[in-house]
C-alpha cells in the first residue's frame, strides 16, 4: 500500500445493503490501485437546511452498521460528530472522528474528540484560511491528541458557490498535519432557494487531478451506486461506477510525482 488515502461512501447511512455494496466495490478499487481506504458514513445529519430533510435512522441501528462493514471488510471507519456527547459513543465504533467545516471553531467539540484519543479529521471551514486551521489543531493538541488530519472542502464565494484554493494543499500541509481534499463538498452549491443544496459533479473529478498533483495526501469522496435516489446530498456525490476511472488517473499522477 501507498501513503495515499481514499476516504469514500454514502453521504448517511441509509440501509446495510447501500453500505456493504459502496465497501466492497471501493475497497476492491482500492487494493487494485495500492490505496489506503477509509469507509465514510455520517450516523447522523444535523446540518440539513430544511426541518423536513433525511437526518438518518436510529443511531444504534446506524453505529452497528458502521460496526459490521469495520468487521466484514477489515477497513477503518469515519463518522461526523456534532456534539461534544456525540464523541465518546461515536468513538467506541469508529477510528476517526470528524469535525464538519461549520463546528471546526467549536472548543469544546474538539477537545471532547481529542480526548477520545481517535485520529481527528478536522474539515476547513468555508470561512477561514488555510492557516488559522492552526488554531483548530491547538484545541485537539491541547488533550495531547497529536493524530490530526485536515480537510480543504472549498470556501464561500458568495451565497450560493464555493471555490477551491488549491494552494491550501500545502498551506495546510505546513501545519504539519495529513492533508485531505473533499472533492465531493467542495462543488456543492449551497442555499438553494429549494432548500436542498446543488452541486456540479463533473467537476469531481478535475478537482480531485488537482488535488492529487499538488500533493495531498488523500481524498475525500461522497459515492453512492444512484446518487439521484440518496436520501442526503444527492446532488455533489460521485456514481460508485466513476470512481475507478478517476482514481487510475489520480494514482497514474501521484506515481509519477514520487517517482521522478
Amino acid at each position: 500500500m501507498s501513503d495515499f488515502t481514499l476516504i469514500a461512501g454514502p453521504c448517511v447511512i441509509e440501509d446495510k445493503d447501500t453500505c456493504f455494496l459502496i465497501a466492497e466495490n471501493v475497497k476492491a478499487i482500492c487494493s487494485r490501485l495500492g490505496i489506503n481506504y477509509v469507509f465514510k458514513a455520517s450516523y447522523k445529519k444535523a446540518n440539513r437546511t430544511r426541518i423536513d430533510s433525511y437526518t438518518g435512522m436510529d443511531f444504534k441501528e446506524a453505529f452497528e452498521i458502521l460496526k459490521l462493514v469495520k468487521t466484514q471488510f477489515n477497513i477503518p471507519i469515519i463518522t461526523d460528530v456534532h456534539e461534544t456527547a456525540d464523541c465518546e459513543m461515536a468513538a467506541k465504533y469508529v477510528d476517526i472522528l470528524q469535525i464538519p467545516a461549520f463546528l471546526c471553531r467549536q472548543t469544546d467539540l474538539l477537545i471532547a474528540a481529542g480526548k477520545t484519543g481517535k485520529t481527528i479529521n478536522i474539515k476547513k471551514g468555508q470561512f477561514l484560511s488555510p492557516e488559522a486551521m492552526w488554531f483548530a489543531m491547538e484545541k485537539v493538541k491541547s488533550t495531547g491528541n497529536e493524530d490530526i488530519w485536515l480537510t480543504e472542502r472549498g470556501t464561500t464565494f458568495g451565497y450560493d458557490s464555493l471555490v477551491v484554493d488549491i494552494t491550501s494543499v500545502p498551506r495546510m500541509k505546513k501545519l504539519g498535519a495529513k492533508v485531505i481534499v473533499d472533492c465531493t463538498h467542495s462543488v456543492q452549491r449551497p442555499n438553494q432557494g429549494t432548500g436542498i443544496t446543488g452541486g456540479d459533479p463533473e467537476m469531481i473529478e478535475t478537482i480531485s487531478l488537482a488535488a492529487t498533483a499538488v500533493g495531498a495526501d488523500g481524498l475525500f469522496l461522497e459515492v453512492h451506486p444512484d446518487p439521484e435516489k440518496a436520501k442526503s446530498d444527492m446532488a455533489s456525490m460521485l456514481k460508485l461506477d466513476r470512481l475507478e476511472a478517476i482514481m487510475v488517473k489520480c494514482m497514474g499522477i501521484r506515481n509519477s510525482l514520487y517517482n521522478w
